[in-house]
């Protein structure tokens, strides 16, 4: 088997289904995994899906990519806006990356229009919901060569 997407999601996605469901939605991070998860079964890929509130941890789960992932899926979250230390890990790898954003970013407040993690992703996807996941996953597959 081919080695698995790393689907990275930053602070407070925790909460997801939860904390502003008018802005993020119904649908919890469990959800998300598990849609994630029969997705990849279609399209014959493999999936680690992580959290952490901690930026420290997904750097570290960045670099872990380096000899162990496919692609990334990345929804930094609030980090997108302050982490430059994400932005050089993600550098640092080699693979395709697919920035995902719940909300449409560029419709809310004004720091959050820019994106460090946008200068290194193949792709953004931003107000698509929790599709956007699904979306991104379609692409990583795409850009790994499959239809």
């Amino acid at each position: 088997m081919s080695k698995p997407i790393y689907i990275l999601n930053g602070p407070n996605l925790n909460l997801l289904g939860l904390r502003q469901p008018e802005i993020y939605g119904a649908q919890t991070l469990e959800d998300v995994a598990l849609a994630l998860a029969d997705l990849a079964d279609e399209l014959g890929l493999s999936i680690r899906h992580l959290q952490s509130n901690h930026e420290g941890q997904l750097v570290d789960w960045i670099h872990e990519a380096r000899g162990a992932a496919g692609g990334i899926v990345i929804n930094p979250g609030a980090y997108s806006h302050t982490s430059v230390a994400i932005l050089d890990a993600l550098n640092a790898y080699d693979g395709p990356v697919i920035e995902v954003h719940i909300s449409n970013i560029h419709k809310r407040e004004a720091f959050r229009h820019h994106s460090f993690v946008s200068a290194r992703a193949d792709g953004v996807i931003a107000g698509c919901g929790t599709e956007g996941y699904l979306l991104a996953l379609r692409r990583i597959k795409t850009l790994l060569g499959g239809k």
